[in-house]
Formats: structure tokens, C-alpha cells, sequence
């Protein structure tokens, strides 16, 4: 058994992301994310071969979204307790971060 707090051992300030896999099976892996007005590189997209559930835990974020169909972008404003499921291959980044408020991700990958 393997206990933890997800809003714990929180390093200030955050030069960079902090990833730490909290549970990692076969199936599913659950990852805590910690940004402080980072985002995804300009141009870059990430689209894994996995779903991924975010739940938005503490702090703000701005996703954006590439829809499939018509290869129009899509902007969602996270803000705390607000989750979104992303399908595996869906085209996405992380626009903003907030950059004074650390921002804690929970996310599922399955």
C-alpha cells in the first residue's frame, strides 16, 4: 500500500513542469502535472495513443484542441474541479498556464 497528498511536496518556485506518476499499471497510469506558466511549445501538439482524463485540481489553464473534422482549433478554459476527457490521438497543447498560481493536473491515461 502506497500513501501520498496530491497537493503535497510542492517545490516554489517552478522553473519547469514537475510530472511524478502517482499509479502506473498495464492499463492505466495516473500522473500529477505541476505548471506555473508554462505551455506547450509554439507549433508543437501532443496526440498520444492513449485517453487522457484532466481533472484541473488548483490554479487556471487553457487548452486548445485541433477538431478532426474541420482541423478548427477549439480553446477550453479550465479552471479548479473542472475536467475534460481527451480522446486518444486528438491533437492538443496547453496554451496558458497561470503564471504566479501553481497549477496541480491530475490526469488518467488509459
Amino acid at each position: 500500500m502506497h500513501t501520498g497528498n496530491l497537493l503535497g511536496q510542492i517545490p516554489s518556485p517552478l522553473p519547469s513542469e514537475v510530472f511524478a506518476d502517482l499509479v502506473s499499471t498495464n492499463n492505466v497510469r495516473i500522473e500529477r502535472i505541476l505548471s506555473q506558466g508554462q505551455q506547450t511549445p509554439t507549433g508543437e501538439w501532443f496526440d498520444q495513443d492513449e485517453h487522457e482524463w484532466v481533472l484541473l485540481v488548483q490554479g487556471e489553464a487553457i487548452l486548445a484542441f485541433i477538431t478532426p473534422d474541420t482541423g478548427v482549433q477549439e480553446r477550453v478554459h479550465l479552471g479548479p474541479g473542472d475536467y475534460i476527457n481527451i480522446p486518444a490521438l486528438l491533437q492538443h497543447r496547453v496554451e496558458w498556464t497561470h503564471p504566479t498560481e501553481t497549477t496541480i493536473w491530475l490526469c488518467v491515461y488509459y
